[in-house]
């Protein structure tokens, strides 16, 4: 949890607020926290003398004065952002506005263990850093999004699947200390749903956000922040057990698992036992575009596993929006087949004014949430 998150009403929590769309002027504040107005007044105003909220131009009124509107300064304060994936690194620069810069991608395969991977993120971050820094930009942290479980007291990584030597890997404090700066780290689905949060969706408060990719996962936003769980386990579906699955075994140690049917991994093994070329989510993509029969089923069949157990989700969760991002996201046969056992399954209450839609930030989604974790340690100490 993060320093932000821990005070509700504080100046980091108001300019949160103004920085993912929930609020553009102090009456919106005042709504929107429930504070008396004096007192949203006093965190505005410490927030403009520190020169990252401005306050210009008239909104409409609502019956008496147009109230003044608030945006997020651009003071050239950045996060380095990181974006791990079990065969990539995506690397960036985020800005409080949501502006990306330098935004590269390159192959790698995290499961050589922390020590290369580590190695050859301080040297990307790093030049990284210069960049901005010849840019004019303020580099102030590093937000990481990392594919398995993280601990969000501690930044270690916990009990990673198919990750030989990660497990209780202390990644926040080893990065922070070879990079001279503050880390946050949080697992990628978590940084998925942040970022596509903040980009797409900013007046939705209640959303669940998948990532259908290699792997499987979820990241939760209720009220319109993300929401992590006692121990940062929160949206965690991989692992549910499906019927489908029968005795499999997963890579967790149990059976049965979400995962071993309905993951990019799961797939494509699928796929190679037809005789079918396939080793990532993009080759499923790419073959699922070009018609292949196989590819198309085994899918299908994946969005509705997913489907299936999403159905709980939303049932006991009530979302506003079901968002489908990671690279399986841009199969619309997965897209169909998750709205369809949603609608089947889930009650008429919790489907009337659902909304269950692809992923629209794109591949820097990301990339934007891990930038945004790193800046809300910003946020709580503005000056």
């Amino acid at each position: 949890m993060t320093a932000a998150e821990e005070q509700p009403g504080s100046a980091a929590h108001v300019l949160e607020l103004v920085a993912n769309g929930s609020a553009a002027s102090r009456a919106d504040l005042v709504r929107e926290l429930g504070l008396a107005a004096s007192t949203v007044s006093a965190r505005v105003q410490e927030l403009v003398d520190a020169g990252l909220l401005t306050e210009d131009g008239e909104g409409a009124s609502r019956g008496g004065r147009r109230p003044r509107l608030l945006r997020v300064r651009d003071s050239g304060a950045v996060a380095l952002a990181a974006d791990l994936g079990s065969r990539h690194i995506r690397t960036g620069a985020v800005a409080l506005t949501g502006a990306a810069f330098d935004v590269e991608e390159q192959e790698y395969d995290l499961t050589a263990g922390p020590g290369p991977a580590v190695e050859l993120l301080v040297e990307r971050l790093a030049s990284l850093a210069g960049r901005q820094r010849a840019a004019g930009r303020t580099v102030r942290g590093v937000g990481i999004a990392f594919p398995g479980p993280v601990d969000p007291a501690s930044g270690r990584v916990v009990a990673p699947s198919r990750m030989p030597g990660w497990h209780l890997y202390e990644l926040r404090d080893t990065l922070a200390d070879r990079l001279g700066l503050p880390v946050a780290v949080d697992n990628d689905t978590n940084a998925l749903a942040l970022g596509e949060q903040r980009a797409a969706h900013a007046s939705l408060r209640h959303l669940v956000v998948v990532k259908a990719g290699r792997g499987i996962g979820s990241g939760v936003i209720s009220h319109g922040r993300l929401y992590r769980g006692a121990r940062g386990a929160a949206g965690d579906i991989s692992h549910v057990r499906v019927d489908a699955a029968a005795e499999r075994p997963c890579s967790c140690g149990n059976i049965g698992c979400l995962e071993t049917v309905a993951s990019g991994a799961a797939i494509a093994a699928a796929l190679r036992a037809e005789g079918i070329e396939a080793d990532s989510a993009t080759d499923i993509l790419r073959l699922v575009e070009h018609g292949e029969p196989h590819a198309t089923t085994l899918v299908r069949q994946a969005g509705r596993h997913i489907g299936a157990v999403l159905s709980v989700v939303v049932n006991f969760f009530n979302p506003e929006a079901v968002v489908l991002g990671g690279a399986l996201s841009g199969a619309e046969p997965l897209v169909a087949a998750v709205r369809g056992v949603l609608y089947e399954r889930c009650l008429p209450m919790a489907t009337s004014e659902l909304t269950i839609t692809a992923a629209a930030a794109g591949p820097d989604a990301g990339l934007l949430g891990a930038g945004h974790a790193a800046l809300n340690d910003l946020l709580a100490a503005p000056h």
